[in-house]
């Protein structure tokens, strides 16, 4: 018989979603904990509805379909683009949805870019007028309103109906209220501008201005009609956006001003009311190495709760948990491992929850009734995820999810279950709601009984381990050749990314499912994804050796992987390939310049070139800032070493990219062609960051893997 991916076509490795990824996603429990909802494409495509899982009677029904004007992305409006692609968002149609926590009857929100839909009970669905083109909109946690942004400024309108009203006044160009900026949306993982407080009364916001940093146009070659984008972009030792912390009234009025104290340079990483509905901030220096809790009272005054130093940086979790008792739980690498610390009203540790030589990846919920926390983490091994709990009064973690593979988890409001999404390399994601206690009878709530890489014809990579340059043990996955004897020297592709805040070798299905990787392997050649040191999941000492100096333990953790399987006869060193994106991109040819004797054919895409064209928040936090590490900005840049290219390289970059600038791959052609050097390109005019058009996409498979096919 034969199966869906026994002959891997281009068609199939451009297709989004991946085989197995199509399933439901952004899953919630209702507040009464009777049922899920979740969004799906039920054609296995990409424009997703709203779901509802009843869990007594297992009866799905679709709650919301795709409004009309989300089908599509030609249709969104330039700041829903902007917002979808620092989310790497690719799904259309119902994108997210929110239910009230607190509300006397079940309140739901869908948005849509025509307006904002909301269901009242089991009633139909009714349109708030005047909130089209709302940005970011949240509910109240009593469900009786929602606020949005416009036009940057925060608005307010009553639920189901009612004219919005404009809370905050003074936007302008440069300045916007409510809306998170650039560097807090694509480096501190912080996309909110505007939080409700918990008895929805005020608002806290950030302020943003950005009048001072100059203005990066980015022109659209490949339109009929002139269309430029200006983009106020802070690149590593310039200046930044300076952001103040409001609190007003929902009603309106003049807004209370927050201290977050004397120096104006630093980054607002979080925000978040505690249940007594006094707000919070966490801080962090420019240099991210100094971090602050801080608690304001009525008049804006701040009190540290908790204060952090950290070297050589300080990496932000967002694990921080604020409790009835006035008591929080907090997440903190202060040991070289995130683990979990319980604090007191004042900020003082309590008692430290969890620790060791691994890390807690996420904070979930915490039962303050039972007074457990539950976590993820990496208690048993760093290529999985399980979820634990351990008590806020002491004692030994204990682990709750059993099978092997990596766990999401989402906890159902009365702490009786939780969903499990469950992958590994040999299934796809399967969703199953189970008993916290481990007494209760499972419920798949999605299981594709196909989606498994024996059913659908993809051989699972293998995990093996070797040891860097310095000894350490770095964790490697090998996609074997196709039709190749063992033995017999299978040309080899890396397939890398090598940046901070990344782990790709694990236990679990997307690695399966690379099908590019997959098809290189079905035409003879060998695979290889290693995560070398910098990389995430294994704490601040393995992430710690790029400190400073990028594109140089990372290669020396690449050339060990090659060497390792050279080693094992496995493949031929003299037919050695390489690609990747972004900082893969960047890697790619670092790679190849560093060590041109190993790396004969390269495919970098969207690749920094040089981190001064970089933004602040990412870079400054590896690298310091050009006036203070100038000869590691040297060293670290592409540009200084390509002279040393030998072999073929294919750059690939999208000309809108405004996350990196295509500059940074018109510097690096101008750089090659003064050394000489030949190269190849392909220039997409209407592309950002993550490509997104499926007939591009398929353009670009063809192209890369043609690349390695002709040259390797």
């Amino acid at each position: 018989m034969t199966r869906p991916y026994d002959d891997l076509t281009i068609e199939q490795v451009a297709h989004y979603p991946r085989p197995g990824l199509d399933g439901p996603a952004h899953f919630g429990f209702t507040p009464d904990g009777k049922a899920l909802t979740y969004l799906f494409a039920e054609d296995g495509g990409l424009v997703r509805s709203l779901w509802r899982f009843d869990i007594a009677t297992g009866q799905r029904t679709v709650m919301a379909g795709p409004p009309p004007s989300s089908t599509s992305e030609q249709q969104l409006s330039r700041d829903e683009e902007l917002r979808r692609e620092r989310a790497r968002l690719r799904e259309l149609g119902v994108t997210d949805y929110q239910v009230a926590h607190r509300s006397a009857e079940p309140v739901l929100l869908v948005p849509g870019s025509a307006g904002l839909s909301v269901q009242l009970g089991a009633g139909h669905f009714v349109d708030i007028p005047g909130t089209a083109n709302a940005i970011d909109p949240r509910l109240s946690e009593d469900g009786r309103r929602v606020a949005f942004v416009r036009d940057g400024e925060v608005f307010v309108a009553d639920v189901p109906g009612g004219p919005p009203h404009q809370i905050t006044s003074g936007a302008r160009d440069g300045i916007t209220n409510g809306l998170a900026e650039f560097i807090a949306q694509e480096e501190l993982d912080r996309d909110r501008g505007f939080w409700w407080s918990p008895d929805g009364a005020r608002i806290a916001f950030v302020r943003v201005d950005e009048r001072h940093i100059p203005v990066y146009p980015i022109v659209h070659q490949g339109k009929n009609a002139v269309d430029i984008e200006n983009h106020r972009y802070p690149f590593a030792g310039q200046a930044n956006a300076l952001v103040q912390l409001g609190v007003v009234a929902a009603e309106g009025g003049d807004p209370v001003w927050m201290d977050l104290g004397p120096e104006q340079d630093i980054y607002l990483a979080d925000v978040a009311w505690r249940p007594d509905n006094s707000l919070t901030a966490t801080l962090l220096s420019r240099d991210q190495k100094t971090l602050s809790l801080l608690l304001f009272d009525a008049s804006g005054a701040a009190k540290v709760l908790v204060e952090e130093y950290g070297e050589p940086w300080i990496n932000l979790s967002h694990d921080t948990r604020f409790l009835e008792s006035r008591e929080f739980v907090r997440a903190t690498e202060a040991t070289g491992f995130r683990h979990l610390v319980l604090h007191d009203a004042s900020g003082q540790p309590v008692r430290v929850l969890t620790s060791g030589d691994w890390v807690v990846t996420g904070l979930y919920a915490v039962d303050e009734r039972r007074r457990l926390a539950y976590f993820t983490g990496t208690r048993d091994g760093v290529l999985e995820r399980h979820l634990y709990c351990v008590s806020l009064d002491g004692g030994k973690p204990r682990r709750i999810t059993t099978s092997p593979g990596w766990h999401g988890v989402i906890l159902a409001p009365d702490f009786s279950r939780f969903l499990d999404v469950q992958s590994s390399l040999s299934h796809a994601p399967v969703v199953t709601l189970r008993s916290l206690d481990g007494r209760g009878g499972d419920v798949v709530v999605r299981e594709s009984v196909d989606a498994s890489a024996e059913a659908l014809g993809l051989p699972e990579p293998e995990l093996f381990t070797c040891e860097a340059a310095d000894g350490t043990v770095v964790h490697g996955a090998l996609y074997r050749p196709g039709g190749v004897p063992l033995g017999a020297g299978a040309p080899l592709v890396v397939s890398v990314y090598g940046g901070p805040h990344a782990q790709r070798v694990a236990n679990e299905w997307s690695l399966t499912v690379d099908l590019r990787a997959q098809y290189l392997a079905s035409h003879g050649y060998a695979v290889l994804k290693l995560d070398n040191r910098g990389s995430a999941g294994r704490g601040l000492a393995f992430e710690a050796p790029i400190a400073g100096l990028t594109g140089n333990v990372e290669v020396e953790d690449q050339l060990a992987g090659v060497r390792a399987l050279v080693d094992r006869g496995l493949v031929d060193p003299r037919r050695v390939g390489i690609y990747g994106w972004s900082y893969g991109g960047y890697m790619t040819l670092m790679c190849m310049l560093r060590a041109p004797d190993v790396f004969k054919v390269g495919v970098a895409g969207a690749p920094v070139t040089h981190w001064d064209g970089y933004d602040t928040g990412y870079t400054e936090r590896y690298m310091g800032t050009p006036q203070t590490n100038p000869g590691g900005y040297t060293e670290s840049s592409v540009l200084a070493h390509v002279d040393r290219l030998e072999g073929k390289l294919l750059i690939v970059h999208g000309m809108v990219d405004e996350n990196v600038h295509f500059r940074h791959t018109a510097r690096l052609m101008a750089a090659l062609a003064a050394a000489g050097k030949e190269y190849d390109t392909l220039i997409y005019p209407e592309e950002r960051h993550m490509p997104r058009d499926a007939r591009g996409l398929e353009y670009q498979e063809r192209r890369v893997i043609d690349y390695f096919l002709r040259n390797l």
